[in-house]
């Protein structure tokens, strides 16, 4: 009977540091007071005559670039394509409520580490899916594309490849908000070694941790549940490709494209690429990052303004298998 009292007591010892571990940066941030704005542009835009168009152009000047005729304006108004698309987004976006909800927790977080930070007015608006700009962070002021997040399914996106769609889903605009808003925080490297540009990355996701704690890593990673246990698998071997291949060090540009920017698969020249997961090196710039928090008690703006490979070193990252 003794040893039983010893073995729950070891169980509740590592359920509750498991629990301190992963809820480490789950704050509580519920008597954070934040105003959260919303104008929803395209809602006033398709449902307005060209007799309004001035009053639209005063109330949202940044939106009307001076280059662009009101001729234009009044022909969008009545386009039969973008009162389609328009239609599409209303579907789904009629009500932002709860999308205002998930975005007022996000500025309650930045705020929580950033006590100056000013939620931005956000309006939504269409820009026929330029899903590069799908969120437009500057400041004060929020844009977000509805007719980027109508869902992977949507007939609207059937000539974009699916590893571009797979993140047009209403649940990736909380993340893609962050993301733009940690983007502007994260000070400028100048290293233009492979294992900098993994790291800085890596420091963009771990500001998602902070700020999005709730949110799993496969949607702050832009993967699919399969691709996250793929890297978990794999990391070792990846790792192994890396180190042997003497890439960490090298200021190739072409491993950009191999393992940074937003693709299909990674790319390591095997037959099996197909069945990597994309941006691989961004994932491993993210596990570092996490490593060397998890091994330095700093705060989330010393990270960020600490050199990456200073990082790298202080980490002590090794892969888990």
């Amino acid at each position: 009977m003794q040893l039983y009292k010893y073995i729950y007591f070891f169980v509740i010892v590592v359920l509750l540091i498991s629990c301190e571990k992963k809820n480490k940066l789950d704050i509580d941030v519920s008597a954070i007071d934040i105003d959260v704005t919303v104008e929803r542009f395209e809602k006033e835009f398709y449902n307005s005559a060209a007799e309004n168009l001035p009053d639209l152009k005063q109330k949202y000047p940044l939106l009307f670039p001076l280059s662009t005729s009101d001729s234009v304006w009044v022909a969008k108004m009545t386009d039969k394509d973008e009162l389609e698309l328009y239609s599409e987004t209303q579907k789904l976006y009629d009500d932002f409520s709860d999308v205002q909800e998930q975005l007022t927790d996000l500025f309650k977080h930045i705020k929580y580490y950033y006590p100056n930070f000013k939620a931005p007015t956000i309006n939504t608006l269409i820009t026929n899916v330029d899903y590069e700009n799908g969120v437009v962070y500057a400041d004060s002021l929020l844009l977000i594309s509805l007719d980027v997040y109508l869902g992977d399914t949507s007939k609207i996106y059937n000539d974009f490849p699916k590893y571009i769609k797979d993140n047009f889903k209403k649940d990736r605009i909380v993340v893609d908000v962050a993301e733009a808003i940690a983007e502007v925080q994260i000070p400028p490297s100048n290293d233009r070694t492979f294992i900098s540009k993994i790291i800085q990355e890596g420091k963009k996701k771990y500001l998602l941790d902070a700020y999005l704690p709730t949110i799993s890593d496969a949607l702050k990673m832009g993967y699919t549940q399969e691709q996250i246990d793929w890297a978990d698998v794999n990391d070792e071997e990846v790792w192994k490709y890396f180190v042997q291949g003497e890439l960490l060090f090298s200021t190739d540009q072409e491993l950009n494209r191999r393992f940074l920017d937003k693709a299909p698969f990674s790319k390591f020249y095997l037959e099996n690429d197909s069945e990597t997961p994309g941006s691989i090196g961004v994932w491993f710039g993210w596990q570092i990052v996490r490593a060397f928090m998890e091994k330095n008690a700093i705060s989330l703006q010393e990270m960020l303004g600490t050199d990456n490979e200073d990082i790298f070193k202080r980490s002590k990252y090794k892969p888990t298998k």
